[in-house]
């Protein structure tokens, strides 16, 4: 098997339409004009007075150029990553230059000092957004998904091909097209999860995945498909609602003695999609099999990857009845 090392994640910046990220680069901006002050005003008594003077002149060029970036994200994680740098710097220069003429006397100060201030100020910047997101790094991620992909259950598989062998002589056909599906859900468990893919695929890939099980389950499983509300052209993380639909037949169906009832529902409010699964919860000790959590958390860490603080993950256990709820950033393909 090829190492994380041989498969680099190419390095972008950062989507500066996501809140998260607009959000830190306000908070840090400011705080390091705040340390800024501390240092420089001998009279602690000032600093407030001093810091609303401040921000007056340099909170227009900041929303001004923030605004720019968010226009102009799409093309910006296109380029590679230090021109990326080099032109959100030239921006930064560009919009503080033209504030200060638009400003005039009010922004007192010399100006190529204040360009200086700027560059350095949007160095730091970019290098805090850097670390942040290396912090939840795709190699990171990467080997977790490879762990998760590696131990994939045994017994479903082992089941699924008996399920197989015993439908070859009797009806041969669904036998070929349940181990097409078989193949094609182990191709893309193998496959590269560090790219966005369409939701149209990911519910391809689970309607795949519900069919096998279906046959080893029958009856016992009934699953409710609520997707006419689904934007299938969203943009998310592959293997997202797969190993959750997983969870909900090995935790909540399997270790029952009756039916159980899945629910699948994907839909769009506004910007945002928002996706359940639901499946019964079976009480402790009542033939429940031990979790350990690691799809919900691999789950939770891509999503943070991709989306940062826009997208959300709950799980929780509502009367008899076990939920996981997703609610990402509605993105069509570029």
């Amino acid at each position: 098997m090829s190492s994380i090392r041989q498969n680099p994640y190419p390095e972008a910046l950062p989507d500066f339409r996501n809140l998260g990220v607009t959000a830190r680069a306000l908070i840090v901006v400011n705080l390091l004009v705040l340390v800024a002050i501390l240092l420089t005003e001998s009279d602690w008594r000032n600093v407030l007075n001093t810091y609303v003077t401040a921000a007056a002149v340099f909170e227009p060029s900041l929303l001004a150029s923030l605004a720019l970036f968010y226009v102009g994200a799409p093309w910006l994680l296109r380029l590679p990553y230090w021109v990326g740098c080099v032109l959100v710097i030239a921006v930064a220069l560009a919009v503080v230059a033209a504030t200060h003429a638009l400003l005039g006397a009010f922004a007192a100060g010399d100006l190529e000092r204040t360009l200086v201030l700027t560059a350095l100020v949007a160095a730091v910047v970019l290098a805090y957004l850097r670390l942040h997101l290396k912090a939840y790094s795709p190699a990171l991620a990467e080997a977790r998904l490879q762990a998760l992909q590696a131990r994939i259950r045994p017994h479903f598989l082992f089941n699924s091909l008996n399920a197989v062998l015993s439908l070859i002589r009797h009806d041969p056909r669904r036998a070929e097209r349940t181990l097409e599906d078989l193949a094609d859900l182990f191709r893309e468990l193998m496959s590269d999860g560090r790219n966005l893919v369409r939701l149209a695929d990911e519910v391809n890939l689970i309607e795949r995945y519900a069919a096998i099980e279906q046959l080893r389950l029958g009856d016992r499983l009934r699953l409710s498909w609520e997707l006419d509300d689904a934007p299938m052209d969203a943009m998310m993380p592959a293997l997202v609602l797969q190993p959750l639909l997983e969870n909900a037949v090995y935790h909540g169906v399997e270790p029952g003695t009756g039916a159980g009832d899945v629910l699948v529902r994907i839909e769009r409010r506004g910007d945002r999609v928002l996706m359940r699964i639901e499946n019964p919860w079976l009480q402790p000790g009542s033939g429940t099999r031990a979790g350990n959590h690691m799809a919900l958390d691999n789950i939770r860490e891509r999503l943070m990857l991709f989306f940062d603080e826009e997208a959300r993950l709950d799980a929780r256990v509502e009367g008899a009845r076990y939920r996981v709820d997703i609610e990402i950033p509605y993105r069509g393909r570029a």
